[in-house]
């Protein structure tokens, strides 16, 4: 897999950044208005570029854990994680996309390939159709195969 670009690496850790502070020190404050959270928002930034290059890295069963453990605990619930489309074109979105796949499914339908692809549903049909996506026996696409794919994208 080739060296991801500087764009991509400051775009996703400024996209962890926003993610960790909104989703957790932010309500912290909320909660706990008397604590300084200044050493947190710091360690934040700091670990925010160690989980940018490990997404990013030359290790793939690195880079899938931590993309799983992010979403564990940026995205916690009862039910599996289950993002709206648009969060797939998000830094965090497009990296999980090729690093994890979908956190929760080894199918999706063609819509959300669509969205993990950055590509229209019927882009994601003529793939199917040229046997360049697999469709997955319950219906949709695989998660493999868009893994694959974005794969190969990213090589050309």
């Amino acid at each position: 897999m080739p060296v991801a670009t500087t764009s991509d690496h400051v775009d996703l850790r400024d996209d962890l950044i926003r993610l960790v502070t909104s989703r957790l020190l932010d309500p912290l404050e909320i909660l706990l208005p008397q604590a300084d959270l200044a050493d947190l928002r710091n360690q934040v930034r700091i670990d925010a570029e160690m989980w940018a290059a490990q997404l990013l890295g030359e290790d793939g069963a690195l880079a899938k854990q931590v993309a799983i453990r992010l979403m564990a605990v940026l995205y916690p619930g009862d039910t599996p994680f289950d993002p709206p489309d648009t969060w797939w074109a998000t830094p965090l979105g497009r990296v999980t996309a090729r690093r994890a796949g979908h956190p929760s499914k080894e199918g999706v339908s063609f819509g959300v390939a669509g969205a993990m692809l950055g590509i229209t549903r019927q882009g994601v049909h003529d793939l199917v159709s040229r046997k360049k996506l697999l469709r997955h026996p319950d219906g949709g696409v695989t998660v493999d195969s868009i893994r694959a794919r974005l794969d190969q994208r990213r090589e050309l």
